[in-house]
């Protein structure tokens, strides 16, 4: 059976990701699997209704649009609406790079990100995704998950800086603290000068709906009062989302 104009069309979206924001029209076609006259007819459709733009070297990017309509999502709507004014008191609170995030498959998603006014290198933008084992919020979600997705992360953990835990056991044990401690931390795991420290942020039903986090470039000094100023900004974040209908922020 032919695919039909709405997966092909999906396919040429689907081939921009982090690492490919800028292709060129043969690189779309290539990458969806679609013939490269395909790719023209159903890039200039695309264009014209806003999901693509064209820049003036010729290559595509992802249109205005397609953020304007994403922003629509409930999981963006509501939990970023939400959870924004505890996040713009914590990053008074400690001039840090503070991370709204939630789970997607087997990766964090980065829903909010405000920058902190240290220099510290950050690789997380928001909308992009990232490993859940590298990552502090990724760990808090990782330890929260069904057993099945822990399962598949652990079975292919990769390697991104040489301080990156990729044995199953000792980050097995290192979830087990996260449920017991209710925070996780990781130290230069993601990218080097980093260390990072989340906690869950739960949804009225008591399940945890995000992850909030913070990086900086050391936690040796600061770890309880970065701890204490997450829970505190999370107990918020679950008291506005109580009072929310669910459907607007799950």
């Amino acid at each position: 059976m032919s695919a039909s104009v709405t997966s092909r069309a999906l396919a040429l979206l689907g081939a921009f990701d982090a690492d490919h924001r800028s292709l060129t029209l043969s690189d779309m076609g290539r990458r969806a699997g679609l013939p490269l006259a395909t790719a023209h007819r159903l890039a200039g459709e695309l264009a014209a209704w806003g999901a693509l733009d064209r820049q003036p070297g010729g290559e595509y990017v992802v249109g205005r649009r397609l953020w304007d309509l994403g922003m629509l999502a409930p999981v963006q709507a509501g939990l970023r609406q939400a959870a924004s004014p505890f996040l713009h008191d914590l990053y008074g609170t400690t001039l840090a790079t503070v991370h709204l995030a939630v789970r997607d498959g087997t990766k964090v998603l980065y829903l909010d990100r405000l920058s902190g006014h240290v220099s510290v290198p950050v690789v997380s933008r928001v909308g992009s995704r990232l490993p859940m084992h590298a990552t502090g919020v990724g760990k808090v979600l990782l330890a929260y998950a069904p057993d099945d997705v822990r399962a598949e992360v652990l079975g292919k953990l990769t390697r991104v800086t040489a301080y990156t835990i990729t044995q199953p056991a000792r980050l097995l044990e290192q979830l087990r603290r996260v449920r017991g401690e209710g925070f996780a931390t990781t130290g230069e795991e993601m990218s080097l000068g980093a260390c990072s420290v989340a906690v869950p942020v739960r949804g009225a039903d008591g399940d945890v709906a995000a992850a909030l986090g913070i990086v900086v470039p050391d936690l040796r000094r600061e770890r309880a009062r970065l701890v204490s100023a997450l829970q505190v900004a999370a107990h918020g974040i679950t008291r506005t989302l109580s009072s929310m209908p669910s459907t607007q922020w799950k």
